[in-house]
């Protein structure tokens, strides 16, 4: 089976995708959807994906993130079966499997706070959660007060350090790893996780399975906090993701590269952490609906799969499709399946979902840019070295022991863009020849330097041969 460090993330958000209803009832039969994604096998084969992360998919009433049950699958997808044979076939193809795990909080369905609606402060599980105040009523009518993460009170806090919480928490997780054969776990809201917490999470997981691979939703900390030895193997990328598309918007890459310099340069501080890295996903606007040049998704991505980290795609974005978020909704970041295949084979219908591009252009070209991240091992494990950085043009430089270096070239601008490299940056030495791994053609240092053309909005990406 595959590496972490060699992944290529398809990420997918099941009650969307799958269409499900928005709220649970309950006592509605099984729906079929975990059984349908058995169908999306072929379509990540063919874009390259070997690691697949599956979004919240237990027992909850609305979203996914008020778990309600942490031992079931969500009715409205499906049964546990249904996803051990998932996960069944996606291994048999190669591909790895993440799920949520939404251990901070729970629902307000979940058996401990309804058992607080009942008893109040005679209930058996007053330490279940933090903040808890008997002496007002919380913003739903409750007879008590208690800590929502994040302000939203239909996510209840969990108190992490109250070991029967952590006893229910880690058996379910404990559940998951021997009854569906789990490859690695994405921790929801890891920041608010408690250091300790993680540490004998990390242990009991790598107990089970030495590879287990945990990664931690963390926006903009230290990540060295989370992603260091004896807890979580990686966490999310937000900083470079905020400076992809912005750096594009503003047309400073300077910003990308005072980025890239700091976490993954010559002693950049995050340089030996494979973090996990993306253009969007069911949290933030669609890059599409963010990029104001809309041309600028085709060297995005091809940025995305060749920079350090380990690279993430969020289901139809290979298309282009748009989805911003409202003030009340996430519900147009979260579509289904049919709805992004009609927007796809009808790309020039206006539509919620219509794509900003070409989106069979854009496939063939993120397919592409994958092909040649799995190909080449610098790309996935080599060092990152800035060669040359301008408002609108931007290159470095991939180096490994063992493999010949391969060097990017982007230009956001409108019109083409001469690139000229001294050889005192490349130590390629005259003569040496450098092939385009998207057109074929070869470019040679002569005279100690190092010219070639970029088409606007596009990239090279040149390995020495």
């Amino acid at each position: 089976m595959v590496q972490f460090s060699h992944a290529v993330f398809y990420h997918i958000y099941p009650l969307g995708f799958c269409g499900a209803p928005e709220h649970n009832d309950f006592c509605s039969a099984p729906g079929t959807g975990l059984r349908r994604l058995v169908d999306l096998i072929p379509h990540l084969k063919d874009l390259g994906i070997n690691a697949l992360y599956i979004g919240p998919l237990f027992e909850s009433n609305g979203h996914g993130y008020d778990t309600l049950d942490y031992y079931w699958v969500d009715r409205r997808l499906g049964t546990n079966d249904d996803l051990a044979d998932l996960v069944a076939k996606l291994h048999k193809n190669g591909i790895l499997v993440i799920l949520d795990a939404v251990l901070n909080h729970t629902g307000r369905c979940f058996f401990a706070f309804k058992d607080l609606q009942k008893k109040g402060s005679h209930s058996d599980y007053i330490d279940w959660y933090v903040n808890l105040d008997f002496n007002r009523p919380s913003p739903y009518g409750d007879p008590f007060s208690y800590e929502g993460w994040n302000g939203c009170y239909d996510l209840v806090t969990l108190n992490g350090a109250n070991p029967a919480v952590r006893e229910h928490l880690f058996g379910a997780v404990q559940h998951w790893i021997q009854t569906f054969d789990l490859d690695g776990l994405r921790l929801d809201a890891a920041d608010k996780l408690l250091p300790d917490f993680m540490e004998e999470l990390s242990l009991l997981c790598k107990t089970i399975k030495p590879h287990f691979w945990l990664m931690g939703e963390v926006v903009h900390q230290d990540y060295r906090a989370w992603a260091q030895e004896g807890r979580l193997d990686s966490v999310t990328n937000y900083v470079l993701y905020k400076g992809l598309w912005s750096s594009f918007n503003d047309k400073n890459f300077f910003e990308l590269a005072w980025t890239l310099n700091q976490q993954s340069g010559p002693g950049g501080i995050y340089r030996d952490i494979g973090l996990y890295t993306f253009a969007d996903n069911h949290d933030v606007d669609r890059a599409a609906s963010i990029l104001t040049h809309k041309p600028h998704l085709f060297p995005l991505y091809g940025l995305l799969f060749t920079l350090p980290g380990v690279p993430s795609l969020y289901y139809g974005s290979e298309y282009g499709v748009t989805g911003s978020r409202t003030k009340t909704s996430d519900q147009a970041l979260r579509p289904s399946w049919k709805a992004l295949e009609a927007a796809r084979f009808h790309k020039k219908v206006s539509g919620p979902y219509s794509p900003a591009v070409d989106g069979e252009a854009l496939y063939a070209e993120i397919r592409c840019f994958i092909q040649i991240r799995k190909s080449k091992e610098v790309l996935q494990t080599g060092t990152y070295r800035q060669i040359h950085v301008a408002k609108e043009q931007f290159a470095f430089i991939r180096e490994g022991h063992k493999e010949q270096p391969i060097l990017v070239g982007v230009n956001a601008s409108t019109n083409e863009a001469v690139f000229t490299i001294p050889d005192t940056v490349l130590h390629a030495g005259n003569g040496s020849r450098w092939q385009d791994l998207l057109s074929g053609e070869v470019f040679t240092v002569s005279h100690g330097l190092l010219t070639f053309g970029v088409y606007p909005s596009w990239l090279r990406i040149m390995e020495k041969v």
